[in-house]
């Protein structure tokens, strides 16, 4: 019998997390996605996993263009967590940034950003994980966007 889905996303809500952008650019076009499901994987080689939905609009973007770049966003980049959370087509109007190695947009203001080269997409049930190998990135100084139990959060101090 399989597991409720609504109890998973109860649990799994209960378990904090920074929020990211992760971007992609290239020949297919510029598109982005609010993300969690974010991870490192890997210190040697340098490698980053991203779950996305096998439903998002980014999906083909991310495949075309075979790069992403992971946007961790600082406490005061709430607005924009909620922009790409949006289904859809995804407006980088007025937003201020810039790219690196790749051609994905990294964000301007964010806490850091990896900037990765996809090496595999493997088949993770409703979603596709796309593993990435960091090619470039930066870490800033500031406080994390978080979310938790179904809405954002700052740290405690």
């Amino acid at each position: 019998m399989a597991f409720d889905a609504l109890i998973q996303r109860k649990v799994m809500g209960k378990f904090a997390t920074g929020v990211t952008v992760v971007t992609t650019g290239g020949a297919a076009g510029l598109h982005g996605l609010t993300a969690n499901a974010v991870a490192s994987l890997s210190l040697d080689p340098p490698l980053l996993l991203v779950a996305v939905d096998k439903r998002a609009h980014s999906l083909d973007f991310l495949r075309a263009n075979r790069c992403f770049a992971v946007n961790i966003l600082r406490l005061d980049q709430e607005e924009i967590s909620k922009r790409f959370a949006k289904p859809g087509p995804k407006d980088f109007d007025g937003l201020d940034y810039t790219t690196d190695a790749t051609d994905s947009p990294v964000l301007a203001g964010c806490l850091a950003y990896a900037d990765c080269r996809v090496v595999d997409i493997l088949p993770g049930g409703d979603h596709e994980i796309f593993l990435g190998e960091v090619v470039s990135g930066a870490a800033f100084e500031g406080d994390p966007l978080l979310y938790f139990a179904g809405g954002y959060h700052r740290l405690a101090k």
